[in-house]
């Protein structure tokens, strides 16, 4: 990716034509033509059961070349190493190194460059141009259904115009910038072009002096195929973009007080978008002209859409454990597959807000709520692993998922005699699946408090607790049959009478 970027890099900034980018980079114009006309940047689609695992040839050797490399930064220009010399080094001094010149001078020729280039990035504008934006995360609170969360927002401003616009997500990774990214482009139509960034993790995994920045690969694809311009903070001066530190405090101020509340994160990023919009219809606090108004340079300066979509999606290939669990955010986060999956690869889908579990042919096995935060937590969906137990009960205590169940749920289990246990596990295997994990725990709290230890009654406690059964209106009575009292029963008095009969008496 970083010779594909240094060639449209020249094509499109510097304004070379192939024959010059090829002569330049020692390639064929024609595969300078390939990466010139190349709109699509995702990632080569994956394939089902694949061996994945290999390695460049010269990668046991890339740490002495670095390290040569770097120290010629301090020798005279005339002493340093060629592409020769690097080779010869090699197979004088290091043992069992049998990789090709050809190899080590394509290595070097990218290695040194990065290395010696001038990197013209340093120098940041005095000016704001039009259809230049900077980017950076806020912090906020808000309740999503009634839960409060504390999340992460994207902002991006345009200091031309001092136009920004904001998405709200429940953390700050790869795929929460990467979305939101799109989501502020794709509702503006056009892509600025240039983005101003902090040095965060997210982006870049590594700062190499002289000012050059090593990123993740997933962000350099998504810079070509939306063709923008990148450019980075020096360390610890985010001060250098402080329209978009302004903005993140003033949509804070404007937008998210009081704490927001709202059903659906999705519905309320649309309308975030539409408030940024009404705060452009003030007045510009330097310039006689509204903000609105000044953004259509803005506008105008930025470049189209690109033709195909971007995969925003994470991926990730990973072995479930002993438990049929993977696990994420160094392994402070459990999501569970389903029991056959236990020591089997899976492939996992991110977006901001999932998990999605696949099979090692992309077939979708289960899919989870994201978990954010660095406390551990986890995702667990017991249904798959009660339908798993109700087929061999007798494995129960000796399948580990014994002891990942409630304390409640293991205690009424163990009380149970063998030949109840596997239509338990049938039963509440059915009651997860209706509604939800939390109701059959529930159900047999109950079960534990009456004493009782039959799936029979274990089914009447359910549904005296979650159906809905209607109330049969009064008969119509003939005429001369006498009008009788109505007996309202008292339910609590059988509550206290089973409670004290014990374990012989069935719920009716």
């Amino acid at each position: 990716m970083d010779q594909i970027h240094d060639i449209r890099f020249r094509f499109y900034e510097k304004g070379e034509n192939v024959s010059e980018i090829a002569a330049a980079m020692h390639l064929d114009w024609r595969t300078v033509r390939k990466y010139i006309d190349q709109n699509d940047f995702n990632d080569p689609a994956p394939k089902p059961v694949v061996d994945k695992k290999f390695c460049p040839k010269l990668d046991p050797y890339k740490a002495d070349i670095n390290e040569w490399l770097i120290d010629d930064k301090s020798a005279p220009r005339k002493q340093r190493h060629t592409a020769k010399r690097v080779f010869q080094r090699l197979l004088a001094e290091v043992p069992g190194f049998d990789c090709s010149y050809r190899t080590v001078a394509a290595y070097y020729a990218v290695k040194h460059r990065e290395i010696f280039k001038q990197n013209k990035d340093a120098y940041l504008p005095l000016v704001h141009r039009p259809g230049e934006a900077q980017v950076d995360f806020g912090t906020a609170e808000f309740y999503e259904n009634g839960l409060k969360l504390t999340g992460k927002y994207l902002e991006v401003s345009f200091p031309y115009s001092n136009k920004g616009y904001l998405q709200l997500f429940y953390g700050e990774n790869m795929e929460c910038l990467l979305e939101g990214l799109d989501a502020i482009f794709r509702h503006i139509c056009v892509v600025p072009e240039e983005l101003w960034f902090d040095n965060t993790k997210v982006i870049v995994t590594e700062i190499i002096h002289g000012g050059g920045r090593k990123l993740t690969d997933k962000f350099e694809r998504f810079r070509e195929h939306y063709r923008f311009k990148a450019v980075f903070m020096n360390p610890g001066a985010g001060h250098e973009k402080g329209n978009v530190e302004n903005k993140v405090g003033y949509q804070r101020r404007n937008f998210m007080v009081p704490v927001p509340r709202f059903l659906s994160l999705s519905e309320y990023n649309r309308q975030l978008l539409s408030e940024c919009e009404k705060d452009a219809n003030r007045e510009h606090y330097r310039h006689n002209e509204t903000i609105e108004e000044r953004f259509q340079a803005d506008l105008k300066a930025c470049h189209e859409l690109p033709v195909i979509a971007f995969d925003l999606n994470g991926h990730q290939t990973l072995k479930a454990d002993n438990w049929a669990k993977v696990y994420l955010n160094k392994k402070q986060h459990a999501y569970s597959v389903a029991p056959k999956y236990a020591q089997c690869p899976v492939h996992l889908v991110l977006t901001s807000s999932l998990v999605i579990i696949q099979d090692e042919n992309f077939r979708e096995i289960i899919r989870h709520r994201r978990l954010y935060g660095d406390t551990r937590q986890e995702q667990m969906d017991w249904l798959p692993y009660l339908k798993q137990l109700s087929l061999r009960p007798r494995a129960l205590k000796y399948s580990g998922i014994y002891e990942m169940m409630p304390e409640s749920m293991q205690t009424y289990l163990a009380s149970c005699s063998s030949s109840e246990v596997g239509q338990i596990l049938k039963l509440l295997s059915e009651l997860t699946g209706r509604t939800g994990f939390d109701s059959a725990v529930n159900t047999v709290n109950h079960a534990i408090t009456y004493r009782v230890k039959d799936a029979d009654s274990l089914s009447n406690l359910y549904r005296r607790l979650y159906s809905d059964i209607p109330e049969l209106p009064a008969m119509t009575l003939n005429l001369g049959i006498p009008q009788m009292k109505v007996m309202q029963p008292n339910l609590t008095a059988y509550d206290a009478l089973l409670k004290r009969t014990g374990a012989d008496c069935h719920v009716g």
